[in-house]
């Protein structure tokens, strides 16, 4: 449950992460009546492979890994920083993870859950077509990071034969 301070938080946290001229209070609030709060200790898995995204999630508090192969051989191949949106992929997709998503430490995430989701897209389309503009810069941003990523790991292996 959202307690009064927890959504004073958010707000402030919501209104950081948009255009307050479009996504006014009102809004931020009207969003935050469709989610919950999660608070993950540190190691817990948040979503795991091979499931289908039923909530995204918002990264408040924390870090959160990417994490590929079984939990007995896992690697992490991705960090997610707080302020960013979390399982959008397979929540819009609707296919099943690639990825295991674990907190790297104490987290706490907004979890907005499919029927809410279903619900505000009839009574707040405003505030789904701005949840659809930050989902698309929150893939930009995972994007940029592994390309970047993997191009300085290009950089690496390719010059040590030189």
């Amino acid at each position: 449950m959202i307690t009064d301070n927890d959504r004073n938080q958010l707000t402030e946290f919501l209104g950081k992460l948009t255009d307050t001229d479009i996504f006014t209070q009102r809004e931020i609030n009207a969003f935050l009546d469709f989610c919950d709060l999660m608070c993950v200790k540190k190691g817990e898995i948040i979503a795991d492979i091979g499931e289908v995204g039923e909530s995204l999630y918002f990264l408040l508090e924390g870090e959160a890994v990417l994490i590929v192969g079984s939990t007995v051989n896992e690697m992490v191949v991705g960090q997610i920083p707080a302020g960013e949106m979390l399982g959008e992929m397979s929540f819009f997709d609707r296919k099943p993870r690639n990825v295991r998503l674990r907190a790297s430490k104490p987290t706490r995430l907004l979890r907005l859950p499919r029927g809410m989701y279903n619900r505000m897209r009839l009574e707040y389309p405003v505030i789904t077509v701005l949840l659809l503009e930050y989902a698309i810069i929150s893939l930009d941003n995972l994007y940029r990071r592994t390309s970047t990523d993997m191009a300085l790991l290009n950089q690496y292996v390719y010059s040590i034969g030189k």
